[in-house]
């Protein structure tokens, strides 16, 4: 797990950030830091605000209006305060949604710290990754059993990147932000709650807000690394869309010495397969998203720390809450749901990825001169965090990192040579066939094992076949089937 629980820690920390980061951006900052130096993850005011157009956050921290409005031009004012009134008035979910969009997207127009901006995908970006799927879907036909899952193939920018796959990090950061905000609603005594009513209300919204903020921030962050729809691991995208990003895909291979076709087809092949397996396990989604759910309904946070610091806080000093903050009084404490949620999680992530990764080294080995070494790299890229496991981390605390990648990689090999392509993927049927954390220490012998437990499972189904006849009423199911 994350010392970074909901982005309530440091962020991962971006070339651009650092002691000159505040006088380089004032629309919020480096990306995935709330728009200030290491020290703050909130911004140089205690409420978070650095992410709004013209609040460079330049005033003294003892006073917060100074923070937030100090460096402000007259044209930005208005904005500000209308940004701050919608702030205030908002009275959705656990996480201000809208704003999470507005500062993504503002993320995404400052571009990357090499640089690099976001642009529209002209016509032949379109039509080349079209043909790169199209081609991969082809090469997947010999590779695995599982039909081709994509309708369509797509290119996006950054922005499009973002609006596409915002809805799946609402479903998956929700519980989580529900959870933690409760458990800090439950901190105030009853009678308290019902005086501080109106407070409280602006609380939630301010909460909110911070929320928003934040995750627009990773996800702006992330739209500038990821290549696809699925690169940690989750179908982030709308169903039956392969989904690449041109730009995105051109920084990767940079630095390889690969030519750019066979990284973009290396990709696709990748994104394909996800694809596919998205598509035709239809209990997948819903297992690695119920993991995160019930890791969040195993969060505990530690109420004598928060009640303490609540109790302590002095309203004429807000910085107080930034420093209450910053001191980890909302760290989810460990407990037994949580590790076995996330190691559930882990070892699903494990066996999605390790899969992928066969399935395309299968697929690509014969055909492209650099499928070893894109493989190695992009092993490296999941297996050491890379920017879509990092920023994960920030918003909820959970590390989307397949840490057995190789060993379920391993496992997937060693079924195809024992039970070939169709044995392989019929594991995917339902999740009690699947291996377990302790099988990817011995695949050897889940390979064996499986293999007589599918010979007993396909007698047993045989059985129940012959007895759905209306002619065969043996409960043993032979001797009538010839009837």
């Amino acid at each position: 797990m994350s010392d970074t629980p909901f982005g309530f820690g440091l962020p991962p920390e971006e070339p651009e950030d650092g002691d000159e980061g505040k006088k380089k951006d004032p629309a919020g900052g480096g990306q995935g830091s709330g728009g200030q130096g290491g020290g703050n993850p909130f911004g140089a005011n205690p409420f978070g605000f650095g992410g709004l157009p013209g609040m460079g956050g330049q005033g003294g921290a003892d006073n917060p209006f100074a923070a937030m409005f100090g460096s402000m031009n007259p044209t930005d004012l208005g904005a500000a305060f209308q940004q701050l009134g919608q702030m205030l008035s908002y009275e959705g979910g656990p996480v201000n949604w809208d704003m999470a969009k507005q500062i993504a997207r503002q993320v995404v127009a400052q571009g990357t710290a090499d640089g690099v901006k976001d642009t529209s995908v002209g016509p032949a970006e379109k039509s080349a990754v079209e043909e790169a799927v199209r081609l991969a879907d082809l090469w997947l036909d010999q590779a695995t059993s599982l039909p081709s899952g994509a309708n369509v193939a797509v290119a996006w920018s950054r922005a499009e990147w973002v609006e596409a796959t915002l809805p799946a990090w609402k479903e998956l950061v929700d519980p989580v932000a529900e959870r933690v905000g409760n458990a800090m609603g439950d901190v105030l005594p009853q009678e308290m709650q019902a005086m501080a009513g109106p407070l409280i209300g602006m609380m939630r919204s301010m909460g909110g807000a911070m929320f928003g903020q934040q995750i627009g921030q990773a996800i702006g962050a992330l739209a500038g690394e990821v290549v696809g729809s699925t690169d940690v691991g989750l179908p982030l995208g709308p169903a039956g869309r392969a989904a690449l990003l041109p730009l995105n895909v051109a920084s990767f291979g940079k630095d390889l010495g690969v030519p750019s076709d066979e990284v973009r087809l290396y990709l696709a092949l990748r994104e394909a397969a996800h694809q596919r397996l998205f598509a035709h396990v239809p209990w997948l989604r819903a297992h690695l998203f119920g993991a995160v759910e019930s890791y969040a309904r195993g969060i505990k946070v530690d109420t004598s720390k928060l009640e303490e610091a609540v109790s302590q806080l002095d309203p004429t000093h807000p910085e107080q809450l930034q420093e209450a903050l910053q001191s980890g009084m909302f760290q989810p404490q460990d407990t037994p749901e949580q590790k076995a949620a996330l190691a559930r999680l882990e070892t699903a992530l494990a066996l999605v990825e390790g899969w992928v990764d066969a399935v395309v080294h299968e697929a690509a080995k014969t055909r492209l001169t650099s499928a070893d070494a894109l493989r190695e790299t992009l092993r490296r890229r999941r297996a050491t965090g890379g920017p879509a496991e990092q920023t994960f981390a920030t918003l909820i605390g959970l590390e989307l990192r397949p840490r057995r990648l190789r060993d379920a990689s391993r496992l997937w090999a060693s079924l195809t040579d024992a039970r070939g392509v169709d044995g392989r993927d019929g594991l995917w049927e339902h999740p009690d066939m699947l291996p377990t954390a302790t099988d990817l220490d011995d695949p050897d012998g889940f390979v064996h094992r499986e293999h007589l437990d599918f010979s007993e499972l396909d007698r047993m189904l045989g059985e129940a076949a012959q007895g759905d006849r209306p002619e065969d009423g043996d409960e043993d199911g032979n001797g009538d089937s010839g009837k």
